[in-house]
């Protein structure tokens, strides 16, 4: 079965479930899963039952997509997302943003847990994503180009929507919520990164890094999905001598303290769009 029959089966067996068509996607990362708490849940439907649709292995990523009404809107929203580090390839690590366009999403909203490597940049703040470095191995688009799924050389200059990037940054200077505008490096991950790393990082541009995220844009880039990234930073890697060992489980606890934030923002941004 090719690449494209798998998304129409997933799609066709997710039609056969729901009662609305979702115009929002939403992707919920790392200790940023209760902002499903606040959806008007219409159906939730477990990853294993999906057709396509791998497991997720990561503490703290439920593994289940849920259909409702946040803020007066339709989503869709992917509690759990998949890592190329649990031994994925980037086709199945994006395959439900695939599925999300098939379902006639719009709009993209994915949050993210990062460390941040600018000197101004605390734990626990948040940042509006506006551009990336992709340091994967690996491109979601590699190999043969389904032109049903989006043009061959996709232009990236716009992946994160300067219309949704203006709209968060209006909704936190309302909330009275610092927002940080960020330069996201991807790196493939699961370790945490070396001292030297995070000084190489922060040379090129990047001002924070996180092992997800990018591969998603760029195929949400790939098939005309307008899409936005707020990143809870939760553990501050610059400077160098700032730098302390942490654990996961101490990055799902600080970035809990950032989701409230997060999800004040990312829910007005629903109800405006």
């Amino acid at each position: 079965m090719s690449y494209y029959d798998q998304i129409i089966e997933s799609v066709v067996f997710l039609r056969e479930k729901i009662d609305i068509e979702p115009e929002i996607g939403v992707v919920l990362g790392t200790g940023l899963g209760s902002l499903a708490d606040k959806i008007e849940i219409d159906v939730r439907i477990p990853y294993c039952e999906i057709p396509h649709f791998p497991p997720a292995t990561v503490k703290g990523h439920e593994g289940a997509l849920i259909f409702g009404k946040l803020e007066g809107k339709n989503i869709v929203a992917q509690s759990g997302r998949y890592h190329y580090y649990e031994g994925y390839d980037m086709k199945q690590v994006t395959f439900p943003v695939r599925v999300f366009r098939f379902l006639k999403v719009k709009s993209l909203i994915i949050a993210s847990a990062v460390g941040g490597i600018h000197q101004e940049y605390e734990a626990g703040d948040v940042a509006i994503v506006t551009d990336h470095i992709n340091l994967h191995y690996e491109n979601p688009l590699q190999g043969h180009n389904d032109e049903r799924l989006g043009t061959r050389f996709p232009d990236m200059t716009d992946a994160y929507s300067p219309r949704l990037i203006e709209l968060a940054k209006q909704i936190a200077k309302e909330k009275n919520i610092k927002l940080h505008e960020s330069v996201y490096a991807g790196l493939p991950g699961p370790n945490l990164e070396t001292k030297a790393e995070y000084n190489y990082l922060h040379v090129i541009g990047a001002t924070v890094v996180g092992m997800s995220t990018v591969p998603e844009i760029i195929v949400a880039r790939h098939m005309g999905l307008e899409s936005c990234v707020f990143a809870a930073i939760a553990n501050k890697c610059f400077p160098i001598s700032a730098i302390k060992e942490v654990t996961h489980d101490e990055v799902i606890q600080v970035a809990n303290l950032a989701a409230s934030k997060i999800a004040a923002i990312a829910m007005e941004m629903i109800r405006r769009l």
